[in-house]
């Protein structure tokens, strides 16, 4: 097999835009160093046409707008295996937008395929082994072994025969209006900035007295400016577990520190007498300093829509066996509880919103007929 040609010039990328644009579909895919850095970046990007793979090396080449025309023009299909993360990063970094999208993961769970990963389905029809060594690698560092540059160009090389052939069941089994609708969703999600207190994005945040809130936010504090220093994620400098033990027990001690989850002696030897600094001082702040975890109205309880909600569960789990679905793709928890909240009169209002278009066309009816049945 040739090598993959890397694309680092302008005058490169220039080219393969000129031949791209010719294209009727191309594959794409990215690696990222999200693994190994502060703040991730796009490191490599990946396309292949029916003829060729191709790498783009965004590290020199910085400018992609290129591709924007490329990647925005819907008339030439782009297949991307689990899309969202990569559209996500390629406006972020690039402003990059994708439309003519075909996500083959998408599609696979449309088919009711048990295990979604590019390998497993690919191992599974097409007999083709990729391998996966180099998935948590570091992306940004250069040179790319020989090895890293063809794993990158297997993600990509077999995903034109992947698409066309699961179109194919898709038609056969009349859903392909229904995954049309669920990439046109996918096109538009983008990369967004989080605001706020670290603990708000913090599991297990939300169960905590305001005293344990206040240690939990100093630690994740410190751990974030740890990781800008070491440029490292922060999970690299303590682990979630321990932050989370550290919060609620409130360890006075180094010898407390070593007993917990996640704080082997190691880390005790390199942040304990700050981490316990942060407690301390966590713990003698007034009342009325302390935080308080945002929550919203409980709703009262309502056991005509906890009937109902149970009634959809129960429809729901029936109708995607009859399918050949997971239930939460075929509608998921979030759709059911609020049709159990507020119920449509008819199912003209049904149609009127709430449902993506394809879940009102195919399962409207069969949702007013569980909601409307008498009790």
């Amino acid at each position: 097999m040739p090598q993959t040609p890397i694309l680092t010039t302008p005058a490169e990328l220039n080219a393969l835009a000129e031949e791209l644009a010719r294209e009727a579909a191309i594959a794409v895919d990215l690696e990222a160093d999200s693994m190994h850095h502060y703040r991730e970046q796009v490191c490599l990007l990946q396309i292949s046409t029916p003829a060729r793979t191709v790498l783009i090396d965004p590290l020199k080449l910085r400018d992609l707008s290129p591709l924007r025309p490329i990647l925005a023009d819907h008339a030439i299909r782009k297949y991307f295996h689990a899309a969202d993360y990569d559209i996500r990063c390629l406006y972020r970094d690039f402003a990059l937008e994708v439309r003519g999208l075909f996500d083959t993961m998408v599609a696979c769970q449309f088919l009711g395929e048990e295990r979604v990963g590019l390998a497993d389905v690919l191992q599974k029809y097409f007999d083709v082994s990729l391998d996966k060594r180099f998935q948590r690698a570091d992306w940004s560092k250069r040179p790319l072994s020989g090895e890293m540059i063809r794993y990158a160009a297997e993600d990509t090389r077999h995903l034109h025969r992947l698409g066309e052939w699961l179109e194919g069941r898709l038609a056969a089994k009349g859903r392909l209006e229904w995954v049309a609708e669920e990439f046109a969703l996918l096109e538009r999600v983008r990369h967004t900035e989080n605001d706020g207190p670290l603990y708000l994005r913090f599991k297990g945040a939300g169960q905590l007295a305001p005293r344990p809130l206040a240690i939990l936010d100093a630690l994740l504090r410190f751990r974030d400016e740890e990781a800008r220093r070491r440029d490292c994620p922060p999970f690299k400098v303590l682990g979630n577990a321990a932050l989370l033990e550290m919060a609620r027990r409130a360890p006075g001690s180094l010898q407390a520190l070593v007993g917990l989850e996640g704080m082997p002696a190691r880390l005790v030897e390199r942040y304990g007498s700050r981490l316990l600094k942060l407690i301390e001082a966590a713990l003698a702040l007034p009342e009325a300093q302390l935080p308080v975890f945002p929550r919203g109205e409980r709703a009262a309880r309502d056991p005509e829509a906890e009937r109902r909600l149970d009634q959809l569960k129960k429809w729901r789990a029936a109708k995607a066996a009859d399918l050949g679905m997971e239930p939460g793709i075929l509608i998921n928890n979030a759709a059911l509880e609020e049709l159990s909240r507020r119920p449509p009169a008819s199912l003209a209002e049904l149609t009127a919103g709430g449902l993506k278009s394809w879940q009102r066309e195919v399962l409207g009816a069969e949702i007013c007929a569980v909601l409307f049945a008498p009790q």
